[in-house]
């Protein structure tokens, strides 16, 4: 059975969860959630998804929230991005670095900066925000020295969910260019069979809402 996943184009971690499955190889369907317009956080979304989160993803009966987590079933399934069994602690505490001191911030600085009215932009916020950031790239550019993928030598669930923010092309604070080995590293995955930018993978686009 296809697996559905309700996603939007706009968002970091639909992305991870999207690009997961595709380079997984499974069969997999994108549903629209309108977020700006508060789908979301209609009484038929949270029937779905109590938290009223995107991305969920509809396998048969089962219903799974939570990008990381997501990410993690499809391994489950398939087999794929979980690593050697001595490397699966080493991604998962990456993916849980990325939740907590890469995505997050990276999530809600690209909100602030690209999709409030610009009067309605807190500055003071957005540049704490991007010193926090600053900090974040750094510590995946000292990990990177040397290295093709974060754990490993194959691409695994560290990559897809850190690289989550980073092929995006709004502005947050994070210049591709002044960060070589990040740089390199997205190369690579961009050159993994099968991978797709965020708005080719899903749909909804800031461009779709004018």
């Amino acid at each position: 059975m296809i697996q559905k996943l309700h996603c939007f184009g706009e968002s970091g971690n639909s992305y991870k969860a999207a690009l997961a499955l595709e380079l997984s190889g499974l069969e997999w369907e994108p549903i629209f959630v309108d977020f700006f317009n508060g789908e979301a956080r209609t009484d038929s979304y949270r029937s779905l998804n109590t938290m009223g989160e995107v991305p969920l993803l509809i396998d048969n009966d089962t219903m799974i929230s939570q990008s990381g987590v997501i990410q993690q079933y499809i391994t489950d399934k398939t087999g794929c991005f979980g690593g050697t069994s001595l490397d699966k602690y080493e991604v998962l505490r990456w993916v849980l670095w990325d939740n907590h001191k890469l995505s997050s911030m990276a999530g809600l600085t690209r909100f602030l900066m690209n999709f409030l009215p610009e009067e309605k932009r807190p500055l003071e916020v957005i540049n704490f925000n991007k010193g926090r950031l600053k900090a974040a790239y750094g510590v995946l550019e000292t990990h990177l020295t040397n290295r093709d993928w974060i754990v490993g030598n194959d691409l695994t669930n560290a990559d897809i969910s850190c690289c989550g923010y980073l092929f995006y092309p709004e502005p947050f604070g994070f210049i591709r260019s002044e960060w070589a080995n990040v740089d390199r590293w997205l190369n690579n995955i961009e050159n993994f069979s099968g991978w797709k930018a965020p708005y080719d993978l899903m749909p909804g686009s800031p461009a779709d809402r004018g």
